[in-house]
């Protein structure tokens, strides 16, 4: 890798570990399907200024079903999910659960890929998974909030739908471009979402630092994470690229602590490391789905 690789793999784990910050402060404000549906729109239209200025053509009519599933699957339902969470926990923790997609993409492998499930992948899912137990079961007894474990389900859910997603890229989407795809399925999900407003409406003021952290989880997280992404695919390969499934959690972290104040026990440390370990694991078994169309973080 050249350091041009190594720049653009760091800022792009920093703008996708940015997302959860941006999310703990307006999922509070807009309420989940708002401050999900809000992003796809902004990072999708985006994308799709940038189709125009490419000249690049998404074949909307020969691959609207694709992009339509893409975008509930691997944005839609995930960043509600996620939206729901940062209401209730750090935001941290999401950015770390997160990183626990590809222990759920190794078992959904094997199962719908027949890929080999070896000894390394399974010790990297119980080592995830008992990361994840450390952290819950070290902050469930300090929590007053009863929203903390179903927020913490809602996180692992998000993790199941982008693996699940990755799956179905691999099947039956492998031959759309993926580009097209990280802006198409952002819209889809948009247009799915924006009903949804008249049942759960922003609960709080909309003042100039909830536009700031709109525009930058919109343009910086999901429109320049993508095309950051598919470049580093292009020049170093999917294996390569797969690095910023363990580098985002610790970019959440550190973004955390400096801009949310956010205090890590050690357990949660420790659970930490655990799934970011396991995933290290994972990817080099041999795992590896399609390169997400729309990861979106």
């Amino acid at each position: 890798m050249s350091s041009s690789d190594w720049v653009r793999l760091l800022l792009l784990s920093a703008v996708w570990g940015a997302s959860f910050i941006f999310m703990r402060v307006l999922a509070p404000v807009l309420g989940p399907v708002v401050t999900a549906d809000l992003r796809v729109a902004v990072g999708g239209c985006a994308l799709l200024l940038y189709f125009l200025l490419i000249r690049f053509r998404p074949q909307w009519r020969q691959h609207w079903c694709q992009y339509a599933v893409i975008g509930t699957f691997n944005v839609g339902v995930p960043l509600l999910l996620f939206s729901y969470a940062a209401q209730h926990i750090p935001a941290s923790y999401s950015a770390i659960i997160n990183a626990t997609t590809p222990l759920f993409g190794s078992v959904f492998a094997a199962v719908w890929l027949k890929e080999a499930f070896t000894r390394i992948k399974a010790i990297g899912l119980l080592l995830g998974i008992a990361g994840v137990a450390t952290i819950t079961g070290a902050s469930l007894p300090t929590s007053t909030s009863a929203a903390f474990m179903p927020s913490v389900f809602a996180c692992l859910l998000a993790a199941v739908s982008y693996a699940g997603a990755g799956i179905y890229i691999k099947r039956c989407a492998s031959h759309v471009n993926p580009i097209g795809s990280a802006g198409c399925a952002q819209i889809f999900a948009a247009m799915a979402l924006l009903p949804f407003w008249l049942a759960a409406p922003p609960t709080g003021p909309i003042d100039s630092t909830i536009v700031f952290n709109v525009m930058g989880v919109g343009l910086l997280s999901s429109a320049l994470g993508f095309l950051l992404y598919f470049r580093l695919v292009r020049d170093i390969g999917p294996a390569r690229a797969m690095m910023v499934a363990f580098l985002t959690p610790l970019f959440g972290i550190v973004w955390g602590i400096l801009f949310l104040g956010e205090v890590l026990d050690p357990p949660v440390i420790v659970g930490g490391s655990m799934i970011v370990l396991s995933t290290l694991l994972i990817l080099n078994s041999g795992t590896l789905l399609e390169p997400p169309a729309c990861t979106a973080r």
